[in-house]
């Protein structure tokens, strides 16, 4: 009987044998894919999509982005903070990059940089780590530090940012590890008691503080995947969470005074320095007088301060990014077919109104929303409007946005009667 040939496993798409490729890689189906036809899918994946991954696979110590191009994503977004963006970009850059690296024999152990974001409400903080994640493909999600509180209290337990972080990354455990997480209002769980120990038991504070530092640091956490508080009898997943990126944030109302009598102390202190310019030289002394501990303050090295927006930046803010307020209440109107435009005047009162209540972009958004409400609620039942134009008057509420119909007669509100045009 004829011996049966040798049966030659090749690529199952560019036929290549397995002895002219470096690798095969075969399922159990017989399909089988060589080393170089999965650098063509993923070079063909990248065009397609240049976040397609965090880690070039020919290249894995390396980020996909670089930290000019991580600097341009936050442009696309973010109003100012040049030098926030700046170093953000190399922080998270260098996170990454630690992530994909492959120690040698005798390297150093790379150390993780978590950061902590210092400046007023409604500047970007929040905005600038949402970017990140966004521009990396990353599972990220937002925690709020005022929820949480010790284990064994009523409230939340610090795992439940672990929760979130695993359902944004649809269950997947592995892509989680490799996440970031954006904890708000840091300030807020700042013990009472300021740089002194806590005599009483501060479950909504220090006692939270102490909680959070196994997760920020690094350590295998058990995580119940649908939230809430752990019980014996239920299933964990468990995390590890040494490569996730810990980004915190707060106001720290109070903290510029803090500083400028540490800075003047120390002959330092220059003459009426604005708060902006105080929160540039804040240093972890300052972080630990104002209530946070030092093991918390030692795990959130580097320190970066968000400045406030002025005018000229609360303008860009409605015009500029791609997300740009005004580009996003104009898009809404477009689904009802009717065009909206703002006047010149009524974009500089609604900054100056943000400017006026200290609420930064999120001033602005409740400016808008609370401007356009009558018109959205009235343009779906009508079919006669076709333009809606914001005055400075309806920034200021004395007035509804002005209704215009096909061939620019004004509209009434309330009716389908034309008036006069104004």
């Amino acid at each position: 009987m004829p011996k049966r040939p040798v049966e030659i496993q090749r690529c199952s798409f560019c036929k290549r044998a397995e002895e002219d490729v470096a690798r095969l890689i075969s399922a159990p189906s017989g399909v089988a894919i060589c080393d170089e036809c999965i650098t063509t899918c993923w070079e063909m994946l990248k065009e397609d999509d240049p976040r397609a991954t965090l880690l070039d696979p020919t290249q894995s110590a390396r980020p996909a982005l670089s930290p000019k191009e991580l600097y341009e994503k936050l442009n696309e977004y973010v109003v100012g903070q040049d030098q926030a963006k700046r170093v953000l970009s190399v922080a998270v850059y260098n996170h990454y990059k630690r992530i994909g690296h492959r120690p040698r024999p005798g390297d150093p152990a790379l150390d993780k940089t978590n950061i902590l974001l210092i400046g007023p409400t409604g500047c970007g903080k929040t905005l600038l780590a949402q970017t990140l994640a966004k521009s990396l493909d990353v599972p990220f999600c937002i925690a709020d530090a005022t929820a949480l509180t010790e284990a064994g209290y009523v409230g939340e337990d610090v795992e439940s940012i672990l929760t979130r972080l695993i359902q944004a990354a649809d269950y997947d455990v592995e892509r989680a590890g490799k996440g970031i997480v954006y904890i708000d209002e840091i300030d807020k769980i700042a013990r009472k008691t300021g740089a002194n120990p806590s005599i009483t038991r501060d479950v909504s504070g220090e006692g939270v503080q102490q909680a959070l530092l196994k997760i920020i640091e690094g350590d295998k956490v058990n995580v119940p995947p649908q939230g809430g508080r752990k019980h014996p009898n239920q299933d964990f997943l468990q995390l590890d969470t040494t490569n996730v990126l810990f980004i915190c944030g707060g106001t720290f109302d109070g903290l510029t005074d803090v500083i400028a009598k540490r800075l003047q102390s120390n002959g330092n202190g220059k003459a009426k320095q604005t708060p902006a310019e105080l929160l540039r030289n804040v240093a972890p002394d300052d972080l630990m007088r104002y209530g946070l501990i030092p093991e918390l303050v030692g795990r959130l090295p580097m320190l970066v301060s968000v400045d406030p927006l002025d005018h000229a930046a609360l303008m860009a803010v409605l015009t500029q990014p791609r997300n740009a307020l005004v580009k996003q209440f104009r898009r809404l109107f477009e689904m009802d077919e009717v065009e909206l435009s703002f006047n010149d005047d009524a974009l500089h009162l609604a900054a100056d109104l943000a400017l006026q209540q200290q609420t930064g972009a999120r001033g602005l958004r409740a400016i808008l929303e609370s401007t356009l409400l009558d018109a959205m609620y009235e343009i779906p039942s009508r079919s006669d409007v076709r333009r809606v134009v914001v005055t400075a008057d309806a920034i200021a509420h004395r007035a509804h946005p002005l209704l215009v119909g096909e061939s620019g007669q004004a509209l009434s509100w309330g009716e389908d009667e034309l008036e006069d045009a104004a």
